[in-house]
């Protein structure tokens, strides 16, 4: 179904970064970007957390450094960087950060490294407790679809570490500063997680600018989990994917969080949609589409039970709802078009009951038929077994009967319909 654009309303914040007396820059406010700059990668930021697998967001870091990769969704001849401290209990120094093409596993591609910089000129930077900053731009000229490392030395201990759990893709740390190693020697031998950390974005400026970029928030389904790590096969990725092989290309960001919820706030994994809908979708000027794929996880679980996943059959399809309806309201004052995913069949998993099944029918139903999002993806559809559809086809199951894999994500991707998201 084709979708009506709604008039747009341009929201750009200003820079405000100044130097502090020791020569590293210091964030004074939040920068969400200028006209000429476009997000071409974000990740949302959590709390520190054990996560489900290992990760240093607990431990955080002293004098290492951390060589992160990412996969950019537009083109630009300049590039800069966003860093939080969003979760930190004290300010974090950053002695200095690189940035480059990637190469082979924690090396970069030769020529490419380039020395960041804060606030007009600072090789250094002080990131507030609670704060953010961005790097001025660099000269490097990039492409849709390529993966750059960035690489952070913190030279002394932070405590826990901003992070984002669920990056599947390899982050790797050295002992002292390794910023400017071109080899990935170092950090291979080193320690390596699928975490990210402090690095929330990374700008581009130089191509045209367009409100045309698109968000998908939701929760561990949006995120990614089941597709492999270093693959970026999540569905976001291979919606970029597609919309660069139709010359549609255009930035697709992931804000999607592991065990996220429309309804309620998790101390485990983070925020629910509606208290971080600023930070990671409203505050950027540049997103004309926004996708909401989010309920499974208010339906299968209560906080208290953590991590039984016991069913949590206290909140009621009116609820989501409501939660949908207000995500949607605040995404149309901006001007920002909406599109909503059905849920999808979770039969086997382990908090699947009939009256789960019965919710996440009921929900879809209204998504489907309600006609109050611009345009409707029906994932549920896409990736449903034809012969049982309580059930992931099987070919696009990971294995828990709940996430697909790089198949199933690849089969939401091809859900869309490409109109709706020019």
């Amino acid at each position: 179904m084709s979708s009506m654009r709604r008039p747009l309303t341009m929201l750009v914040p200003a820079v405000a970064l100044v130097l502090a007396t020791s020569g590293a820059a210091v964030a004074t406010t939040q920068d969400r970007g200028q006209p000429a700059v476009t997000e071409a990668w974000s990740a949302a930021m959590q709390r520190p957390s054990a996560g489900f697998e290992p990760n240093w967001s607990e431990t955080g870091f002293s004098d290492q450094s951390v060589r992160q990769v990412v996969r950019v969704t537009a083109a630009g001849s300049q590039v800069r960087i966003r860093l939080s401290n969003q979760y930190g209990g004290s300010p974090l120094k950053v002695a200095g950060a690189t940035i480059a093409r990637a190469g082979q596993g924690a090396a970069v591609s030769p020529g490419t490294l380039r020395h960041l910089t804060f606030g007009g000129g600072a090789r250094s930077v002080v990131v507030p407790a609670g704060g953010e900053v961005v790097s001025d731009l660099a000269g490097l000229r990039v492409k849709p679809l390529e993966s750059l490392t960035v690489t952070l030395y913190l030279p002394e201990t932070t405590g826990p570490a901003t992070t984002h759990l669920q990056g599947y893709a390899t982050s790797y740390r050295a002992s002292g500063d390794r910023r400017a190693d071109t080899g990935g020697a170092a950090f291979e031998q080193g320690e390596s997680t699928h975490s990210w950390y402090y690095l929330s974005g990374v700008e581009v400026s130089g191509a045209p600018v367009r409100r045309d970029t698109v968000v998908a928030i939701g929760d561990s389904i949006t995120d990614g989990f089941g597709s492999g790590n270093d693959a970026n096969t999540r569905y976001p990725d291979q919606l970029a994917a597609r919309l660069s092989a139709a010359g549609l290309s255009r930035p697709v960001l992931n804000a999607g969080i592991g065990g996220g919820m429309v309804l309620s706030d998790s101390a485990w994994y983070g925020e629910k949609v509606g208290t971080r809908l600023d930070r990671d979708v409203l505050d950027n000027p540049r997103v004309g589409t926004l996708i909401v794929l989010a309920g499974l996880n208010d339906i299968g679980f209560s906080e208290v039970d953590l991590p039984t996943f016991k069913p949590n059959p206290d909140r009621s399809v009116a609820e989501l709802i409501a939660g949908h309806r207000a995500i949607i309201k605040r995404a149309h004052a901006q001007g920002i078009e909406v599109i909503g995913g059905t849920l999808l069949p979770m039969e086997g998993a382990e908090y699947h009951t009939a009256e789960s099944a019965d919710k996440i029918h009921r929900l879809n139903q209204w998504i489907r038929t309600s006609g109050e999002y611009d345009a409707v993806v029906d994932f549920n559809k896409a990736v449903a077994d034809p012969q049982n559809p309580e059930r992931l086809r099987s070919a696009f199951d990971s294995g828990d009967h709940k996430h697909p894999n790089a198949a199933g994500y690849r089969a939401m991707a091809d859900a869309f319909e490409l109109d709706d998201l020019s």
